[in-house]
């Protein structure tokens, strides 16, 4: 039987292992895939000595904490400074991002001429493959975050910020299950039919955030598609498909 797995924390609302089980039974592959919450990233070399994988995928919050851990990095990976996908190959683990390919596929039949400047909510991991994405697609992308440094502080996004940046994507955990009742402090009142919100949370679908972009009229998405396509390129990854 092949392993494989996800590390994170938390895990109990993980989208890959209920993806990847059903995937197996489907496609009668004898393989299974297990869940790794690990309190701290100092828990990965016991975790991997313990178990013969052929590949994991890395979520919140290690995308960036288990770089120094691996041997190798493709060059989206490298490019983008995250991983979520390891490959194990040859007694060295190779790590990839798959999350940049998943988000392109996802939005790009929502994205129109007028989106030409993106706000990125958050500065981790997923914020990272989703700028290096929207890079790629030609949108200009300034960081939003609660610290300074960055393009924007939430504090300084005001009516006309949103009127230059009729994209926006939710790259941080506010929202997500289970604590749905908080949202991005954005001011919502200035959203337009004009603006596409994209949260890469699925869980719930959709979040408060996408709620209240939606009450003023704009197009929503949520995370689930890219988290389908992020899935399926690791599964060419682990399988050189």
């Amino acid at each position: 039987m092949t392993h494989f797995g996800i590390i994170g924390n938390p895990l109990k609302q993980s989208f890959s292992a209920s993806y990847f089980t059903e995937k197996f039974l489907r496609e009668n592959i004898n393989a299974e895939y297990t869940l790794y919450p690990l309190d701290n990233i100092e828990q990965f070399p016991g975790l991997i000595k313990q178990h013969n994988f052929r590949g994991l995928n890395v979520t919140i919050p290690y995308k960036q904490a288990v770089m120094p851990y691996l041997d190798s990095l493709d060059d989206t990976a490298k490019a983008i400074g995250a991983v979520n996908v390891i490959l194990f190959k040859d007694n060295s683990l190779i790590g990839y991002n798959t999350d940049t390919l998943g988000f392109i596929e996802d939005i790009k039949p929502l994205i129109h001429p007028h989106h030409t400047k993106a706000l990125v909510l958050g500065t981790g991991g997923a914020a990272k493959a989703v700028r290096y994405a929207l890079t790629r697609l030609n949108i200009e992308v300034h960081l939003v975050s609660r610290s300074t440094g960055y393009d924007y502080t939430y504090s300084s996004i005001d009516k006309q910020t949103l009127q230059e940046h009729l994209l926006i994507v939710n790259c941080t955990p506010l929202g997500m299950y289970p604590d749905t009742d908080s949202c991005p402090d954005l001011p919502y009142q200035y959203l337009t039919p004009q603006h596409l919100c994209y949260d890469v949370i699925y869980n719930p679908a959709p979040t408060l955030f996408l709620r209240k972009a939606a009450a003023k009229g704009a197009v929503i998405q949520s995370g689930i598609g890219m988290l389908h396509g992020q899935a399926e390129e690791a599964w060419k990854i682990w399988n050189n498909i």
